[in-house]
Formats: C-alpha cells, structure tokens, sequence
C-alpha cells in the first residue's frame, strides 16, 4: 500500500509538470518576434473638458492609465525610453494606447511628437485625437467644402455603417442633447472625408453628410479623429465613450463597464404623508405648522399592486419591493383588519425582487428630539446622546425577514435599507453611525446596507457590512398626484417674489431658481419628467451601478413614476442593440460590483497589477484575492491547467469578467482569437 501511495504521488507530480506546461500558450513564433505590449493607456492632458471625459471613462471602468499634464513644470518627457524598453529580452510597449488633446499638441516640428510617431509606428499603437478641427492633417476637408463648424445643439447624428465595428452596441442615433434653448451646449466641425479617412459617425449638412468621428490611416498609424467638444456627463459623449475605449485599445483592455439600472420602492405596505398645498409642509411627517389634524397618507391599492406587476412584464424590468410589514399589519388593524393590497402583494410575490425595510420603519439612530426645527439628538441626564438599543434594531430587521418567511416570500436576508438610511451618520445631528447599528446588522446576517447616495457616494464599512449607495430620484414620497408634484417642486425651486419658499435663492451653489412657475396641472408631465428621465438615463450610461430608490406612493393614484421609468426604458431601448441590455441586478450583486472596484483600485494604486499582451495571448497579474476586470473580443479562451473554456461573459460586442487565476496558476492568461 505504501509503495502505491509513493507512485501515485509521483504519477500526480509528473501531471502537474505537464500540465503547468501546457498553462503557456505562446507560440515559439510569438515568443521569437512579438513585443510585449502593457495595458495601459498614456494620456497626454491639455486641461480641456475632452480629454477630460475620455480619462474619466478610463478611470470609472478600471483602464489603468499615465497622465501626462501638458504646461505642468516637472513633467516627464516624452520619449523613446518613456514609450518603450525591453523586458527579459523582449522589446516592451508600456502604453497600448495615446489619448492626445488634439492631433498635435506639442507643436510643430516637437521631438515628442516625433517620438509618439515612431512608437505608435513600430508598435501598432493606436491615438485619440480628443477634440479637433476639421482640416486635411486629420483626413477630412475644410468645413467650407461641404461641412460645417458652429452650434451642434439637437443635431441627429448616427452612426455609420463602418462604424458599427467600435459602435455596434449602438442603434445608430446618437443626438446632440438640446436640454435648453437658452445656452449653447456642444460646438463642433462637420468635414467631408478625404483618402484614408473613414467615418464612423456623421450627420446632415447641406448636400449630403459630413463626419464628426472616424478613422484616419496614414502613415502606418490609425487616430481616431473627434471633432465635437464635450464633457464627460453629455449623452453624445456617453454613448459613444465605450466604442472610443474599444477602439483605442483594440478591444483588449483592462476595465469593464455595463449599463445598470435598478429601481427600490421603499415604505412597500406601509402609507407614506401626504403634501399639504396649502401649508407648504406635509403634516404628521415633519414640523409643518398648522398641520395638527390635517394628516393624510397615500397608499397603493391592490389595483395599483396589479397594474405594477403588468407594467413589469410589458417593459421587461423587475422593481425591487422594499418592504415595511409591520407597517402594514398596523394599517389592517386600523383599517377592518382586511387589506387587499397586501393580499394582491403577497399573491404576485414570486414577480419581485425584495428587500428588507425593518418592521415598521422606525428611526434606527439616536432618539429624536422633535421639540426643536430641525430635530437634534435627545440626551441623557450626563449629556450623553441616547440611541436606539442594538436588541431593537435587531427586532426590527429580524421580524420584518421573519414574517416574509412565513409568507413565502423569497429575499436575501444579507440585504437590508433602513427606514430613511437611519442608523448611518447624518449630519449635521448625528456625525458618527449609532454605535449600536454593527452589532445588530451582523446579528442578523445583514452585509448590504443602503445609503444616500447624495450624502455618501462611495462604499463604506459598517462593521461586518458594506453600504450600497442609492440615487434618490427626484419623485416626491409625499406626493401621489401629478399636481401634488407639481405645486411640492414649485415651492422648492421658485423665488419667495414667485410664491415659493426661496431655497433656491437661498442655496445658488446646488439649486436654480425656475424662471416662472410650473402649470400645477401640466408641468410634472412636461418639465419633471423629462428633467428627472435625464438624470436617470445619465446614471445609466455611466457605468454607474447604484441602484435609484423611491417610494410605494409613487406607484398609488396618479402613478407618478411609471412616466419616468418608461421614458428611461424607452429612450435607452431606442439608443442600444439588444447586445446591451440594461443589468437590472440585486442590491447585494451591487454591493460586491463596488466591493471588487475598491480591491481593483488599491491594487492599481499601488501599483501591483502586471498586465501584458504578446501577440495572441494576454497575461495579467494582480494581488491574491483581487479579481481583475478584462476586457477581450468575442471568441476570447482563458486557460485552465488542461486546454481552454470560453472566456467571460458578452455584452456590447465584446467579452468581460472580473477573473482571477485558475487552479495551481499564479495568473490570468487568456488567448486571443487569431
């Protein structure tokens, strides 16, 4: 028996040894000729809102970069030995990519351009020209033979047929935003192509179509030629940042982006206060003088539960019920002890995601003292701030997952939002989380804790757990009809001479003033929802994860929120193939998305990821633990110890996945298709 322990022991290293040889894909070819090339992006910045927008799409997907600041004393030069080097014998590339503010910016007759020249020549490197003119040295004619420059406000772009290759997760449109006729947006120059430019988006001019971004060879080199300005947060820019990425880095990179969307409706069975229009305040919620005896509530029906689970499947979208079920246990017994929303809820249950709201939506901090506007935390007799207890925030999450389990009603029990983010910090009352809120999260299993996304953007710990921030949308809870929310966002945004409460005066830094009032009857449909659509979609093509919340109330009544999300639907169904679906995902799926960014940009930080291509293979290393984001074509293989499996996941037109090594590997090797 031993002696047949020993030779299968021997028999498994002999396995490991071949095995760990087959692990190395490169061809003999590729390992006699082929440089290495980084992934990495140089960007050579002038300071202008374009090159801007390009490097905040590198850094918000995870594109590790180099940023050289143009009129910056100290700055390194740029040349040969900062370009390329060689590395255990083999030529090196450091950069797979040149983002330059325009064609030239050094200058004419500059030995850094020269030097940029020769590499990308030699490397097969590709260049961004970020904002330029049209003119012949980018391969387009003069405007005056039949472009044009000057305000590009509402143009309807698209994108070509060529252009499907680096934007074919597009539908074609992409329209200027005109979001005011009142100031000037975007600028820029249409130019016919000339030899050796092909465009890949263009749009109307007299006679014909003339090029706003395409591609110019010449040379043994390839720009990408951009003649528009824009910042990072315009639609145009947005929709066409992606393909700008892909096409940079020839569709091999670091970084990963998707296009999310997800939609918490909290205080679900529970009644939300309602707006009072003629005391400006919402009585029974906050300080609303004259209020005492004129509380009331918005609250779905089963009719407004029904139509909820309709829409879902018309528009292909799951909302996530953000439930309150003590709330709605209180509201039965007031109300005859029957409820038929609840009983239609809890009969549509399976069509949901849900989460955890506590049982009956208490404030989970210190313990308010409302004798006072605002409030401030009440105090014991030594001056200490009283808190909620750790065992009642423990029995507020606790009997809310219960009952939903004896409900049959599916949720993760590691997802939890607290009543109004309560229990995390709000200033100015409550600079620190309530030391209490740590302990009865991880008495309960809870690792997903929602936060404002407006006070707190990024992920944070909580002992054990980790926040998820939320985009609160700018649809009232205290409002159930279209003039309710007409006549609430009046009296915050109009002048105190218009009849408004003059915050807007009073804060011009983060608020602007209406020109005139809204129509209460038409300007939610005609202002708000277009505004707030915008915002939304924005977040949406940003990369941007954090799920948006609001409340069961917009789905009573008037059904205030469906007109946004349908316009936010819409409009991105109409702008992407169906090669870019939304991601729709859980609060938890969204917690470990920025849990894995944060581990990724350490390790960028500290300069621990190696990443490299040498011909058809690729090679990453990161820290033990971290996950790295790649990016690669369709037909893409990641090695295994014996032979090859497809590699990650397709979205837009390519392949990505945050990965790690495979067994006994000490790093990510993928092979490219040839």
């Amino acid at each position: 028996m031993v002696k047949k322990n020993r030779m299968n022991r021997a028999a498994a290293a002999c396995a490991v040894a071949v095995l760990v040889s087959v692990a190395t894909p490169a061809t003999a070819a590729e390992t006699a000729t082929a440089p290495r090339i980084d992934l990495k992006v140089l960007v050579v910045d002038d300071g202008g809102s374009s090159v801007e927008a390009i490097t905040a799409e590198l850094r918000d997907t995870g594109v590790p970069y180099t940023r050289v600041q143009l009129g910056q004393s100290g700055r390194p030069v740029i040349d040969a030995a900062f370009l390329a080097d060689t590395v255990d014998g083999r030529p090196r590339a450091k950069y797979q990519g040149v983002v330059l503010p325009n064609e030239n910016p050094f200058g004419e007759g500059s030995a850094e351009m020269a030097a940029l020249v020769a590499y990308e020549t030699q490397y097969g490197i590709r260049q961004v020209d970020a904002y330029t003119w049209a003119h012949p040295g980018v391969g387009l004619e003069y405007t005056d033979n039949g472009g044009f420059s000057g305000q590009l406000d509402g143009v309807p772009a698209a994108v070509t047929t060529a252009g499907h290759g680096p934007f074919g997760y597009l539908a074609g449109a992409v329209t200027f935003e005109d979001n005011s006729p009142l100031v000037p947006e975007s600028y820029g120059f249409l130019g016919k192509p000339r030899p050796g430019y092909t465009s890949y988006v263009d749009a109307p001019v007299a006679g014909g179509r003339a090029s706003l971004v395409g591609e110019y060879t010449h040379d043994g080199r390839s720009e990408l030629v951009i003649t528009f300005g824009y910042n990072q947060y315009q639609q145009q820019f947005r929709l066409l940042a992606r393909g700008i990425v892909d096409w940079l880095t020839q569709g091999v990179h670091l970084g990963r982006s998707r296009n999310y969307f997800a939609v918490h409706v909290d205080d679900v069975f529970a009644p939300d206060a309602r707006w009072n229009k003629e005391l400006n305040c919402t009585p029974g919620d906050y300080a609303c003088p004259g209020g005492e005896g004129k509380e009331s509530s918005v609250r779905m029906t089963a009719a407004d539960a029904s139509y909820a689970l309709q829409w879902q499947k018309q528009k292909n979208f799951t909302l996530d019920m953000v439930f309150n079920a003590g709330a709605g246990e209180e509201w039965k017994a007031e109300n005859g002890g029957t409820d038929a929303l609840t009983t239609q809820l809890l009969a549509d249950r399976a069509g949901y995601r849900w989460i955890n709201h506590t049982y009956t939506h208490p404030y989970l901090g210190c313990v308010q003292d409302v004798s006072t506007v605002p409030w401030t935390c009440a105090k014991d007799a030594t001056g200490k701030i009283q808190y909620m207890s750790r065992a009642d925030i423990s029995a507020q999450i606790r009997d809310n997952h219960n009952w939903a389990t004896a409900k049959g009603v599916k949720l993760d029990r590691a997802e939890l939002v607290t009543g109004e983010h309560s229990g995390l910090k709000t200033l100015p009352q409550m600079p620190v989380d309530n030391p209490n809120l740590a302990g009865a999260l991880a008495d309960n299993g809870v690792r997903w804790i929602a936060s404002d996304n407006s006070r707190e953007p990024a992920q944070r710990a909580v002992g054990t757990a980790l926040t998820v921030p939320r985009h609160p949308m700018n649809v009232y809870y205290n409002t159930g009809t279209n003039a309710e929310m007409a006549d609430e966002y009046n009296w915050i945004y109009t002048s105190r001479a218009d009849g408004g409460s003059g915050l807007c005066e009073d804060n011009p830094a983060t608020s602007t003033c209406l020109p005139a009032p809204l129509d209460v009857d038409t300007g939610y449909l005609s202002y708000i929802v277009p505004q707030e659509a915008r915002t939304a979609l924005r977040h949406v093509l940003s990369n941007d994860p954090r799920p948006h919340y609001v409340h069961q109330s917009n789905l009573a009544e008037d059904r205030t929120l469906y007109p946004v999300l349908d316009r936010v639907l819409d409009s991105y169904r109409a702008l992407y193939t169906a090669a870019a679906p939304i991601v729709n995902q859980s609060q938890k799926d969204t917690g470990v998305e920025f849990q894995r960014r944060a581990a990724w940009d350490r390790a960028l930080a500290a300069g621990q990821v190696t990443a490299y291509r040498v011909g058809t293979t690729v090679t990453v290393k990161a820290p033990s633990g971290v996950l790295a984001p790649v990016t690669a074509p369709e037909g893409t293989r990641k090695q295994l110890l014996l032979g090859t499996t497809a590699y990650g996941t397709a979205y837009a037109g390519t392949r990505d996945a945050w990965t790690g090594p495979e067994l006994l590997q000490s790093s990510v090797t993928l092979k490219l298709p040839s």
